[in-house]
């Protein structure tokens, strides 16, 4: 994630891939320019932007244990179940098109507060709800509000910090956030055998009640009083130029891809291992978490690597991927967590470098653009990728093989990153 300013005076953020849009098409300052000064960090500052940031991966991460229980109450199956997390994951991504220019417009502080009480409401509606269908509208609603806290952080760390140290408070947050699916499930899980699946959804709620108190009591709206926001929020035509560009294209599509192997591994693992392998919803927390923990070490070590050879990672976690898809066909004939765990294992870098470098290459051709870049990217990549696997859960594959038919649908991506110099 990366912070920029415009020659114009336009000032727009971009971003690390699933991470959200913080500014609109175009803010005009009055005057000639308006900088921004490197703030000391305040731990008052930073306890409220950890709050805000981690409202998202929470909401998905601690009723992953759930899955098989709340199957069993509302006489679904498990892969209806897997919606609610698909159905979420699209609203937080079509969300991100319009939760900046709101922030931008009315405020930090209103728009995160907005997004807490839609966040706290929806979780209680989930805890309360009588039918599945209610259930799936409660996490649709949910992924509304916690796309607008996930914002407001992010721009918050645009309104306080300079280009210096943004970069770093930003690595704090995301290395917080690879936190979450390892220990969020821990939780989750002693939550769901102690008090069954609905005290999942309270705790949120009680989560989501503190955080509008402490935003509301503590956090000072960060806007800067001379911003003028100009332009419709709903106007969907500065999306256009951008799209239209192949570079972008490519990359944003893989970006999808490469997200919707995470989603369909998140949505389908849990049932795997608790329903078809007999696990307990303690073993699944175990893999899930060992695998969460790679995923954080592959997050802070990787980055590094993508610094210095940016096309050479690409191409190297394009086949870690692919190679990842291929080792799950492989064990998909063995039924046991770890012939599903050992390709994710090696996925987990493939990950870092993919996502990373891929979203890099589409936000830097639009150095002027970038939080309209951004928010497009997220949309794309968030929405896309929650739209491809509820296409694919219809083939009705086992969930190994399915997982390896969304690793294989990268392998047109190496192709052309390999043979066709416009893409490399």
């Amino acid at each position: 994630m990366c912070l920029t300013k415009n020659t114009n005076d336009d000032v727009c953020i971009g971003q690390k891939p699933f991470l959200f849009y913080e500014c609109p098409p175009k803010i005009r300052e009055k005057g000639d320019s308006m900088h921004t000064q490197p703030a000391k960090p305040n731990l008052t500052l930073l306890l409220i932007l950890v709050l805000l940031v981690i409202f998202c991966p929470m909401a998905i991460d601690i009723y992953l244990p759930a899955f098989p229980t709340i199957a069993e109450q509302f006489l679904v199956t498990e892969q209806q179940v897997q919606q609610t997390v698909a159905i979420f994951m699209l609203t937080v991504g079509l969300g991100q098109l319009i939760a900046g220019p709101l922030a931008d417009r009315f405020g930090r502080k209103p728009v995160a507060l907005v997004g807490i009480s839609l966040y706290a409401g929806s979780a209680l509606l989930a805890y309360c709800a009588p039918s599945f269908e209610v259930l799936l509208s409660a996490r649709a609603l949910q992924g509304l509000g916690a796309c607008a806290t996930f914002v407001v952080a992010f721009a918050i760390v645009r309104d306080k910090f300079g280009s210096e140290r943004s970069g770093q408070i930003i690595t704090y947050l995301n290395g917080i956030v690879c936190f979450i699916p390892a220990l969020a499930p821990i939780l989750g899980a002693w939550l769901t055998v102690k008090f069954g699946w609905e005290m999942n959804f309270l705790f949120l709620t009680g989560f989501a009640l503190l955080g509008f108190i402490v935003t509301l009591f503590f956090f000072r709206e960060t806007r800067p009083a001379d911003s003028v926001y100009q332009g419709h929020i709903l106007d969907l035509r500065r999306f256009i130029p951008i799209i239209s560009t192949p570079l972008f294209l490519f990359n944003s599509l893989l970006c999808m891809v490469t997200m919707s192997v995470i989603l369909v591994f998140v949505t389908l693992a849990p049932g795997w291992i608790i329903t078809e392998l007999d696990g307990s919803v303690a073993n699944f927390t175990f893999w899930f978490s060992l695998n969460a923990v790679l995923s954080i070490i592959a997050s802070f070590i990787m980055p590094l690597y993508i610094k210095r050879h940016p096309k050479r990672a690409l191409k190297i976690g394009l086949l870690l991927l692919v190679g990842s898809g291929l080792l799950m066909l492989l064990f998909s004939q063995y039924k046991s967590a770890l012939a599903l765990m050992i390709p994710m294992f090696v996925a987990a870098f493939g990950f870092a470098l993919t996502l990373g470098s891929a979203a890099g290459r589409a936000l830097s051709l639009f150095p002027k653009q970038a939080g309209t870049a951004s928010a497009l990217l997220g949309a794309m990549q968030m929405s896309g990728a929650s739209l491809l696997v509820f296409i694919t859960q219809f083939l009705q594959l086992q969930t190994p093989i399915l997982i390896g038919v969304h690793f294989l649908l990268l392998v047109p991506f190496s192709y052309l990153l390999f043979r066709k110099e416009q893409f490399s």
